[in-house]
């Protein structure tokens, strides 16, 4: 009796050491890599709360946004039609649209942004410091940035692709083609698809080419207009923009006819912060939806009869709350901001550039803006 006695004792303080050995908030250690290529060992709690890496805060980037009451939103800011910079530090174009329908779903208010101008070489590293709550920047979405990089993208606002601008006098026009830039000084921005679309493609098309790269594209430009460059590339819709403000005497002309790449342009979000994701998706979505129901920021209402619609300005069915938003969150983003079309067409129509006819027109035109139901 005494040995059962003994062995059954033996067998709870067993049980005991066990169950009490490890605890929710253990110290463990994490090797990590670091920029350089080094590691580094951190202690840290097995127990981390749930946070994502890619988030502003705790709370993720919707409650850092809600918090300081302001978006900050991460533009090009010299690129014309789509965000130039004001004396006044706000900025206007398509993008600077975009960050204000951001603004207006997450804050209620359109005007409640902070436009942080960012070169081509810096956007990601400052959104991946959290300098910026979003990048909507003519940025291309690649597999890189969606991987090795580290971003995440919301659904392409403007498709564009890549071209040329050379003079007329020196014998360019609409018809020529990368073989006819043999020889030529091609100027463009470092840090983009654009440098490297040119470097393949010109190779491809057996020419030789001197590239030589400056840190923004309005650099390029001067370049350019002061004959240090005999061209200079970047998206078709930039060098539009720059030819319709600055060439008065119809001097330049932009070639080949199609566009030598692919360029989904649209925001651009850190991963892992997937709340955030789907508020500026969906923001998105928002003005197309709108769009594809010819709803305006004149005629846009709440009492809106269409269940689609309805949803979306906030009754019944909505899901904005569920998002951590206001449920008339987008009905915000309509009346203060406007539809994808008045986006478009207040901001690039003024430069040439319009939706007939390419893939900015809506799917039902040919086109390849188009939305998921809100439901």
């Amino acid at each position: 009796m005494i040995k059962r006695l003994m062995l059954l004792l033996a067998v709870l303080a067993l049980v005991a050491a066990a169950c009490g050995g490890t605890s929710d908030t253990e110290e463990t250690t994490t090797t990590a890599a670091t920029d350089d290529g080094t590691t580094e060992t951190t202690a840290g709690s097995t127990d981390d709360g749930g946070g994502d890496a890619g988030q502003g805060s705790e709370g993720g980037t919707l409650a850092t946004v809600q918090a300081r009451g302001k978006l900050i939103c991460g533009v090009s800011g010299s690129a014309v039609a789509f965000s130039e910079t004001q004396s006044d530090g706000s900025a206007t174009g398509f993008d600077a649209d975009y960050c204000r329908a951001v603004a207006a779903a997450v804050l209620g208010d359109a005007n409640a942004v902070e436009f942080r101008a960012l070169t081509a070489a810096e956007r990601f590293e400052a959104l991946k410091n959290n300098e910026i709550d979003v990048l909507i920047r003519n940025t291309t979405w690649t597999q890189s940035r969606d991987t090795d990089i580290g971003m995440d993208f919301a659904p392409t606002t403007f498709y564009d692709g890549q071209q040329v601008m050379g003079r007329r006098d020196k014998g360019f026009t609409e018809d020529s083609t990368l073989a006819d830039v043999d020889g030529a000084i091609l100027c463009t921005n470092a840090g983009t698809t654009t440098e490297k679309n040119i470097t393949e493609g010109a190779a491809l098309s057996g020419a030789t080419i001197t590239l030589e790269t400056v840190e923004t594209f309005p650099e390029a430009m001067e370049k350019f207009i002061a004959g240090t460059c005999d061209l200079t590339t970047t998206d078709g819709s930039g060098l539009v923009g720059n030819k319709a403000t600055q060439d008065t005497n119809d001097e330049w002309v932009i070639f080949p006819r199609a566009p030598i790449s692919k360029e989904p342009l649209g925001p651009v979000y850190r991963q892992n912060d997937s709340q955030w994701g789907d508020i500026i998706n969906w923001t998105v979505y928002a003005t197309i939806i709108a769009d594809e129901n010819d709803v305006t920021s004149a005629n846009a209402s709440q009492d809106d009869e269409r269940p689609e619609i309805s949803r979306l300005f906030g009754g019944e069915g909505e899901l904005q709350t569920k998002m951590g938003l206001e449920a008339d969150a987008f009905f915000q983003v309509i009346t203060q901001v406007g539809n994808y079309d008045e986006i478009f067409s207040r901001n690039l129509n003024p430069v040439g550039l319009f939706r007939e006819g390419t893939f900015n027109a809506p799917f039902n035109e040919g086109g390849m803006i188009f939305a998921p139901p809100a439901r």
